[in-house]
């Protein structure tokens, strides 16, 4: 059945965490405002902070995967938000800027007035961190965080390990500008997770002006003479085209933004006339520099039970891999239960260390598998395919294992099951071949910038289509070195503050 519906001024695609941004601060004014989400209300478990390990593979979940990595001989599982407020309603809650110079990193490349300091404001104005240092950390915003109030056993001993074995301790893990271990700042108040929706989105659902589809899967953006008029969409056998009078933003995330735009024709010509899709802009940059943060990690076992976490995830350092390296490009960083790659040896009782790469060289596409917009898209992030990264993350074991093996940890440890005390520090190559996984960190697909292969401008404008821009982690030049959701906010907001100065 095809329905014509009423005209918005404008329509979101998305209500992950960018979507409920800009759902709440443009329906802020009166304007009429449709947001559209293919998944559902998440489930009440989703509130539950330490359930998080087990909302990756549920309905709440794209059940995405990668195609098979040469470096890695493997596919790996790429799991995101698929409900009311995207990977912010399953993600570890970790609330993160990461340090300065990637941030700083992006202007440089040319994305124009997106350094540090031109975002520090709007980080600012997604988050009231009360135990922080209001100059540098928001006092007002709508999303509260802070670090647990009372870190479990195992991370307290983590991060005397971390010191005894050289690192320094940070004040503010998540401000941006230490380096070090600390205990990070978590979106989660009175015991439960803060998702985006919860933050943003619930209180705004009041609105009049405000319409909210769930289970609406978004075909394509309609173009006519250069410029975005609206959007097609299903709900089940119901076919929907809107029309938008002012603006389309595209919130779907690093996978679902270039999967849109692509359908809609806009995008590489031969791979788009290759599937039977008429070209509406020819931008051979959306679907490429697609990247993630890889990580590995040291398992243990324990003799007893791991006390209880609210969060599995509570310490967090960034460091160098080596002294001579420009910015910190690893993450180390603590889970309470044991987590290793799909298929690997979990120990019944235990915790991993984990290792992320945060600075990586190597970088993939993301194409269609067919025009269909049910069918799963082709993702190749290029996982180690530069050798610096394969290095760099190696080191990053190193330094995982050196703060296991410190004498803060000696009343946890039972026995390392990966990669395992027959392998030596100098032969974790292999390992990396079996033990990399995700850190569900997707950028870089619709990247920020003016050169021939950036997709949309410094006010995240879809180059060469009026009326259309991208506001999630697909227009980040290069990810972050944290964690993504508070990045993702922070876009966010300048992206609503950019559509309202236009308005």
């Amino acid at each position: 059945m095809r329905t014509a519906a009423k005209n918005y001024d404008y329509v979101i695609v998305g209500a992950g965490s960018a979507g409920c941004v800009l759902a709440a601060r443009l329906s802020d004014e009166g304007a009429q405002v449709l947001l559209l989400e293919a998944g559902d209300e998440p489930p009440p478990e989703s509130a539950v902070p330490a359930a998080w390990p087990m909302l990756l593979a549920g309905e709440t979940s794209w059940p995405d995967a990668t195609v098979v990595q040469p470096t890695l001989g493997k596919q790996v599982p790429w799991p995101h938000g698929r409900a009311v407020g995207g990977s912010s309603a399953i993600n570890a809650m970790l609330h993160l800027r990461g340090h300065r110079s990637g941030y700083d990193a992006w202007a440089a490349a040319g994305a124009k007035g997106w350094g540090f300091d031109e975002l520090l404001p709007y980080f600012r104005r997604t988050e009231s961190a009360p135990h922080r240092d209001a100059e540098l950390r928001g006092t007002s915003g709508l999303l509260t965080v802070s670090p647990a109030l009372s870190p479990s056993p195992l991370a307290v001993s983590v991060l005397e390990a971390a010191q005894q074995a050289g690192y320094a301790r940070a004040d503010d893990v998540s401000g941006g500008l230490e380096e070090g271990f600390g205990f990070p700042d978590l979106a989660i108040v009175n015991g439960q997770r803060l998702s985006a929706a919860d933050a943003y989105l619930t209180p705004a659902r009041q609105r009049p002006n405000l319409r909210v589809v769930t289970g609406a899967l978004v075909h394509r953006v309609l173009v006519r003479g250069g410029r975005c008029v609206g959007v097609e969409y299903s709900v089940d056998s119901e076919f929907v085209t809107v029309a938008c009078e002012r603006e389309v933003v595209l919130c779907a995330g690093a996978v679902g933004t270039p999967q849109v735009l692509l359908r809609s024709g806009i995008g590489p010509a031969p791979h788009l006339s290759g599937l039977g899709i008429e070209v509406a802009a020819d931008l051979p940059g959306v679907g490429e520099n697609l990247h993630d943060h890889a990580t590995a990690g040291v398992t243990y076992s324990t003799a007893e039970p791991v006390p209880d976490s609210i969060n599995h995830s509570e310490l967090v350092g960034l460091v160098r891999s080596h002294p001579e390296v420009a910015v910190p490009d690893l993450q180390i960083f603590l889970i309470s239960v044991p987590m290793n790659a799909v298929g690997l040896p979990l120990p019944e009782r235990g915790f991993s260390l984990g290792a992320g790469l945060m600075t990586p060289y190597s970088r993939g596409a993301l194409r269609l598998r067919s025009a269909d917009p049910s069918s799963a898209p082709l993702i190749d992030p290029g996982y180690l395919r530069d050798p610096r990264d394969r290095d760099a993350l190696e080191e990053g074991l190193r330094i995982a294992r050196s703060i296991g093996r410190s004498p803060a940890m000696a009343g946890w440890q039972g026995e390392e099951v990966l990669p395992g005390p027959g392998i030596p520090d100098t032969s974790l190559a292999e390992h990396l071949r079996v033990g990399v996984a995700t850190y569900f960190h997707y950028v870089g697909t619709c990247r920020m910038g003016t050169d021939e292969l950036a997709v949309v401008d410094p006010e995240l404008r879809v180059h060469g289509i009026t009326g259309l821009r991208a506001a999630d982690a697909s227009v980040m030049p290069a990810v972050p070195t944290a964690n993504t959701q508070a990045t993702v906010l922070a876009i966010a907001e300048r992206a609503a503050a950019l559509v309202q100065q236009q308005a």
